[in-house]
């Protein structure tokens, strides 16, 4: 996957923002002003993306290329390596989970939350 294909995939999500809060080449992907995904476009070797607490510790188990990322809250974001074998499918799976999970654990006010996950054609639970 490159960085135009990622950038699509992601921008294709709907409401998704793609920021640069640091420098040109840290790419921040955020939904209602939170974030979901972050990059390196100078380097694509991965993505790091948000998640749920069991969910980090499932993928981490199951593939190689999934590790707690660095300078981030290591219980809740891990980084994505995308020079391995883990398939684009996953990746873009990947992707889609943590834009839902930012939507329902960080949006607020709820009406907004609701309005998004309609949006991205979610039922809110």
């Amino acid at each position: 996957m490159d960085i135009l294909d990622l950038r699509e995939y992601v921008l294709s999500l709907p409401c998704a923002e793609e920021t640069t809060p640091f420098d040109d080449a840290t790419i921040v992907y955020k939904i209602a002003g939170k974030w979901f995904m972050v990059v390196d476009v100078e380097e694509l070797s991965h993505i790091v993306i948000h998640h749920p607490v069991e969910r980090g510790i499932a993928l981490r188990d199951e593939w190689r290329e999934i590790v707690p990322a660095w300078h981030f809250n290591k219980r809740y974001w891990s980084s994505v390596r995308l020079d391995g074998d883990l398939p684009e499918a996953v990746v873009r799976e990947l992707i889609r989970e943590s834009y839902i999970f930012t939507i329902r654990h960080n949006v607020t006010p709820k009406a907004r939350r609701e309005e998004l996950l309609r949006g991205a054609e979610i039922v809110a639970i």
